[in-house]
Order: C-alpha cells, then structure tokens, then sequence
C-alpha cells in the first residue's frame, strides 16, 4: 500500500533537487557556458559610445589607465589568457573619479573580437554586439 513520504523525506529530497540546480548553474558558470546578456552600441549611454570610437581609432585616451590589462580574476569573462582583455574607462557625469562604468575589450586593440559594458565595476558586464 502507497503511504505520504514523511515532512523531513520531502524536505531532503527538495535539498537534494536544489543542490542539482546549484551545481549545474556553477559548473555552466565554470565552463563559459553562462553567457552575458547582450546590447546593441546604440542601447549604450553616449558615453560609452564616446569609449568605443576611442578604441577604434587607438586614442588618446582620457584616463591615465585606458587600455591596461583586465585580468578577469572572477571569471565573469570566457576564459582567454593573461593579457587577452584590455579595459577603458566610461566617463560618468557629475563623478570627479573614474567612477564604476567600463568597457572590456579582447582581442586587437583597435578591432576587438570581443566587447563588454559594465555599469558596476566589473559584477555583471552585457556583451557588446558587433
């Protein structure tokens, strides 16, 4: 005869359910598999507009640090080797310091392979279309 699992069986077996989605999130997150969500260069503030047609022609670039080495140490990027990526500072109005906007480039200099916008200093970054 078919007897209700116990309160406490119900209870393991959702941890059990959650520690599956926990893991299969962390290793997509590992393997590159959980992609940036994506925007168009138009849906960007002018600002970073304004970056990117610097990067295209090379500079000059406004900040003393534009164009050194991102290392990605979070792993928030796929994973490419040491020196691959390179960020630029997006200005922000009204914030005497670099402030938190950036974009992250890999690849060539001027014709990137690939182009990234964060808005938090580097916790989420949305891919830059072509």
């Amino acid at each position: 005869r078919w007897r209700p699992r116990s309160k406490s069986a119900r209870a393991s077996a959702e941890r059990v359910r959650m520690m599956r989605v926990l893991f299969a999130l962390l290793l997509a997150a590992c393997l590159g598999l959980a992609q940036a969500q994506e925007i168009s260069p138009a849906e960007l503030p002018a600002e970073a507009r304004e970056t990117l047609r610097l990067i295209a022609s090379g500079g000059p670039f406004p900040y003393r640090r534009d164009g050194i080495t991102f290392n990605n140490y979070e792993k928030r990027l796929p994973l490419q080797p040491r020196g691959y990526y390179r960020e630029y500072t997006v200005a922000t109005p009204g914030v005497s310091h670099r402030g938190a906007r950036r974009i992250v480039c890999g690849g060539a200099r001027r014709r990137p392979a690939a182009r990234y916008y964060t808005a938090d200093h580097y916790r989420s970054f949305r891919k830059i279309r072509p």
